[in-house]
Formats: structure tokens, sequence, C-alpha cells
């Protein structure tokens, strides 16, 4: 906006540039593929949007005034910037539209993420793709937001999501095992255990924003608080909440308690016996490893790792 909160037209820029570069109004009007009268107008609209007068019209070929003179290398950096501009903007929008946008959970985007990516990319040319890793609620959010087109997360079908309330299509992709597992202690055994001796568990809990805590209130009420048949003997002390499983893994490893970690990113850990079992295989939730999708078409890469991941199967870990 110029003087009186008057609009500019981007059109008299160029237009002063060609009749600064010409001096001839009838020339510069036949170069801009305008009527010369509209021309004219247009060059007086600028000087009053400046409120001076660019151009000597008196002199022949017509000149610029020392206000134009000023004006001038400044209008050239502007509108060549504005060009940049523009071009930068369509190639940050074309390199998002051929991009593959992922938002998966932190315990699959270090685990299970990086294989089945890699499977699929031996049989699809997949081009650039983003992905981002939160907690189970974050990647929700972004999916409802249209801000990724695919969400990789665990899941099971008592315990919906807003994906799956939302109607959002789903493929089960693997399955993995929630499993209570505890430090080993100086024997090899568990360093706590349900049920040991009747005394509280002292448990490393998911937090609300978690999937796999969403997951476990409602496989495990009694574990999580809201009691049931499957309450620990001797009831349940939480010691520690965080959204992510690696933060309970590693709190599991200080001994600092019993969590229920998804198998797949507890398997070197309980081969090389620095987790163990803190409880029987009743106490395991088996859960699904899912992907989401955007409900809308996708750009061509996308449907066709949609379909692809569909006639795939990957273990877990």
């Amino acid at each position: 906006m110029g003087p009186g909160n008057r609009p500019l037209d981007l059109e008299w820029l160029e237009d002063f540039l060609a009749l600064a570069e010409c001096g001839n109004f009838s020339r510069a009007a036949e170069a801009r593929a305008i009527a010369q009268p509209a021309f004219s107008r247009h060059i007086r609209a600028l000087e009053e949007w400046v409120g001076v007068e660019l151009f000597d019209r008196s002199a022949h070929p017509a000149a610029l005034t020392a206000a134009g003179q000023r004006f001038l290398p400044l209008m050239e950096t502007l509108l060549a910037n504005l060009e940049a501009a523009r071009i930068k903007a369509r190639a940050a929008h074309d390199t998002a539209a051929a991009s593959l946008r992922f938002a998966a959970t932190h315990v699959l985007s270090l685990t299970f993420f990086p294989r089945w990516l890699g499977q699929l990319e031996a049989q699809l040319r997949l081009g650039p793709i983003q992905t981002m890793s939160d907690s189970s609620r974050a990647c929700e959010d972004l999916a409802l937001q249209r801000r990724v087109q695919f969400v990789l997360c665990h899941g099971h079908a008592e315990a919906p999501g807003r994906l799956d309330e939302a109607q959002y299509p789903m493929q089960r992709l693997s399955d993995d095992v929630l499993q209570p597992v505890s430090a080993a202690g100086p024997d090899g055994g568990p360093l706590h255990a349900i049920g040991r001796d009747g005394a509280p568990l002292p448990l490393l809990a998911y937090s609300d924003a978690s999937g796999l805590g969403r997951i476990m209130r409602a496989r495990m009420r009694g574990v999580y608080g809201d009691g049931g048949e499957s309450a620990v003997p001797g009831g349940v002390a939480v010691v520690f909440t965080a959204h992510h499983a690696v933060l309970l893994k590693t709190m599991a490893l200080e001994g600092r308690g019993v969590a229920w970690l998804p198998r797949s990113l507890i398997a070197d850990d309980l081969r090389a016996g620095t987790l163990v079992a803190a409880g029987e295989a009743a106490w395991n939730v088996p859960v699904e490893i899912r992907l989401y999708r955007q409900r809308a078409g996708m750009s061509e890469v996308a449907e066709s790792l949609w379909a692809l991941a569909g006639s795939q199967a990957i273990p877990a870990k």
C-alpha cells in the first residue's frame, strides 16, 4: 500500500522498467503489449502512488527524474526478488507434492520403519521421503491436519484411536507384543516381577499421549488403575511415566521397575539377558503394527506405496 492507503499494481512496476529502458511511451507500450493510453495511465498511477514524478516528459526521449533514478535500481531488485521467491515457492510445492510424508511413533521409527521402508524401496522407486517421529497423539494430529500422508503406529481393536474413529483407511503390516520386562537381577531372573511376595509392582507407565498407553488401559485395566480381573497381586505403584517406550526401556534397564515394552524394541535385550520377562505369557498384550493413510486421493507414488504395502508382510523384529 502507498500514500493514502492506495493499492499498488505490480504491472505498473513492469511498465516503469520498460519505459526507463527505452524512453519512448509508444515503444514501451508496444513491448508491454498494451495500448499507449492505458500504458500512460499506469505510469501516472505509479507516480501518484510514489508521490513524485518519475519521468521528465519534456525530454526526448523521456528521462528519469532524480527520484526515478533512485527508484529504478530498487524496483529492479524488488522484481528480481519476487520472481526468485515465486520460483522457490513453486519448487518447494513440487518437492512436497512429490515427497512421501510419514508420521511414525518414536519406537517404530527406530525399529520397524527403516526395515519396512527398505523392503518397499527394493520394489518401488519412492523418491524423496519426509518422516516425523512423535507420540501417537501427535502423529494423529499430523494426519488430521493433512500434514502427512501416512501414519505408522501400534494399534489394537479394543483401543481405537482418533484415526479409527474418523474412519481413515488402515492396513495391518505386522504383529508385535507388549511384554512386561524388568532388568535382570544377580541370579539372571527379573529384578522386579509381577506378584512377587505380594508387594506392589513398581510400574514404568505410559502417559495419556501414548498409543501404547491407550492399549494398556484398554487391555490391562488392573495394571493401569481401573481394577478388573487382570489386577496385579499386591497392587501397582507407578514410579515413572513417559510418552515413549524407548525412555521406559532405559528406565527398566536401570532397574527402576517393570514396563510393558514392544518386543520389536527389546528383542536384542531379551537375547542378551539384560532385560527378562517379569511375568508369565498371560500378561503379554498382542498388538498390531498399522499403517494409516489419508482418505482423499494421493500422489501416484503414495498410492503405489499403499497398494504395495497391502501385499507385503514383514516381521516386527
